[in-house]
C-alpha cells in the first residue's frame, strides 16, 4: 500500500510518493523510494505495490524504453502487454504512473495504459485522497512540485498506509 501522485502543471512534470511499507497492518519502514527517474530518457515513474515487484517493473520500464527510443507511449503498451502475458509478471499486483515531458500514464498488470483525462494522477490506497486534493491545488497559483508535496500530505493524514516521508522527482 502506498500513495503516489503525479503533477503536471505548467510545463513541469512531478511525481510524489510516500515513503511508508506496510505488511498488514505493521508498518515496516517509513523511508521507502517509490519512485524513480529514468535519466537516460528523463522519465519518471513511480509504483504502488511490493518493492520486488517495483524493482522488477523499473527495470522492464527502462528496457523497454531503451528498445523503443525512448517513445514512452510504446514502451507503456509493450510492458503491460508483457506484464499481462508473462507467467512470471501476471502475478505482480501494482500499478505505475509514468510521465515524460509530453505524456503520462497510469499501467497495470491487467494490460491497461490509461492516459489520464487532466494533469494529474493518483494511485495507490491513499490515491484517491491525493487525487481529490491535487485537482483542488491545481486551481491554485502552486507550482507543481507544491501540488504534489500537498496532496501526499493530505493522503497521509486519511490513509493509514500512506506516510508523509516524501519521495519526489521532476522534469
Amino acid at each position: 500500500m502506498t500513495t503516489i501522485v503525479l503533477v503536471r502543471k505548467n510545463n513541469e512534470v512531478v511525481v510524489a510518493g510516500d515513503g511508508q511499507v506496510s505488511m498488514g497492518n505493521t508498518v515496516i519502514k517509513s523511508t521507502a523510494k517509490k519512485v524513480r527517474k529514468i535519466e537516460k530518457r528523463n522519465v519518471i515513474a513511480g509504483f504502488a505495490g511490493s518493492t520486488a515487484d517495483a524493482l522488477t517493473l523499473f527495470e522492464r520500464l527502462e528496457s523497454k524504453l531503451e528498445k523503443h527510443a525512448g517513445n514512452l507511449s510504446r514502451a507503456a503498451v509493450e510492458l503491460a502487454k508483457d506484464w499481462r502475458t508473462d507467467k512470471y509478471l501476471r502475478r505482480l499486483e501494482a500499478l505505475m504512473a509514468i510521465a515524460d515531458k509530453e505524456k503520462s500514464f497510469i499501467v497495470s498488470g491487467t494490460g491497461d495504459v490509461l492516459e489520464p483525462e487532466g494533469d494529474v494522477i493518483g494511485i495507490g490506497s491513499g490515491g484517491n485522497y491525493a487525487l481529490a486534493a491535487a485537482k483542488v491545488l491545481m486551481e491554485t497559483d502552486m507550482k507543481a512540485e507544491e501540488v504534489a508535496k500537498k496532496s501526499i500530505k493530505v493522503a497521509s493524514d486519511i490513509c493509514v498506509f500512506t506516510n508523509n516521508n516524501l519521495n519526489v522527482e521532476k522534469i
